[in-house]
């Protein structure tokens, strides 16, 4: 149950503006001491609930509180004004905001000679003075990166960024050389193989595949459904590893190379492999595999 969206009565500071950020389209969420989001509540501990998202608002855990970090942040004003999240907001020590989802990028400058490399190199726009330097905010979305260089960390999707007031100046488009910042360069050595860790622990049951046919398509339309996601990846990667675990899990006939194909798609959405591996293990536990 919530609150009335307009009573805002011994709101604390931070709710007031988060409020007043979800109003202009910014999702936030509430940061404890450390600039750290709050940690999972006891149902969505390990991840275990697979990293619902709200199909409402993509990347907002289900859980009323505020977890899974980045993806809790919202714009709704019946969650960040509900009763569930208001403990979060009493103890909250600052407000953050997630910058892929207000549609931009955050280039953050953590010292002088980050700022001093910045102005040399990247176009002016709208800037925001942080404790140790300076945020440079572009109007367009990436992958979020750290330390591309010295002092230096791009904040974008699946990422949170302190709010720390508006800025000064105008917004400029994100240029290509902060996109380029982001591309690592290719290796000219041949990278070891992963280890696999995760265990199939599929049962030895009787085998519905009458032809190996069967399972590649399977396991082909599973990575084409990740690939073709535009949003809620997390939940998208958890019902694809649970509908071809339900399909292919019973007989054993899934391989490392199968998975693996599976966790390449996984990643290429910008899932972690922690994600990706905790994903797999919570489809196999509700499978009862």
């Amino acid at each position: 149950m919530t609150q009335p969206t307009d009573n805002r009565r011994g709101m604390s500071k931070h709710a007031l503006t988060a409020l007043r950020l979800a109003s202009a389209s910014i999702p936030t969420l509430p940061l404890r001491k450390g600039k750290l989001p709050f940690g999972n509540c006891p149902a969505c501990v390990g991840n275990a609930c697979g990293g619902r998202p709200n199909m409402k608002t993509p990347g907002l855990c289900v859980c009323p509180q505020p977890c899974h970090g980045w993806a809790a942040a919202t714009t709704d004003p019946d969650v960040l004004n509900s009763l569930e999240w208001a403990s979060a907001w009493r103890n909250a020590a600052a407000v953050a905001y997630h910058p892929g989802g207000a549609g931009v990028t955050v280039v953050d400058l953590d010292n002088a000679d980050a700022i001093a490399w910045a102005r040399q190199t990247l176009p002016a726009t709208r800037t925001v003075t942080t404790t140790r330097g300076e945020h440079w905010i572009y109007q367009g979305i990436m992958a979020s990166s750290n330390a591309v260089r010295p002092g230096v960390d791009i904040k974008s999707l699946m990422q949170y960024a302190r709010w720390l007031g508006p800025g000064v100046g105008v917004t400029a488009p994100l240029p290509d050389a902060v996109r380029a910042l982001g591309v690592k360069e290719p290796s000219t050595a041949r990278p070891a193989p992963q280890a696999f860790s995760v265990p199939l622990r599929g049962r030895e049951g009787a085998c519905r595949h009458r032809t190996p046919t069967y399972l590649d398509r399977g396991i082909a339309m599973a990575v084409q459904r990740i690939t073709d996601a535009r949003s809620t990846i997390h939940v998208t990667v958890y019902r694809t590893f649970l509908a071809v675990l339900s399909t292919h899990g019973g007989c054993g006939c899934l391989t490392e190379a199968h998975v693996a194909r599976l966790f390449a798609a996984a990643q290429a959405k910008g899932e972690s492999p922690r994600h990706c591996t905790d994903a797999w293990t919570n489809a196999l536990t509700t499978l009862g595999l």
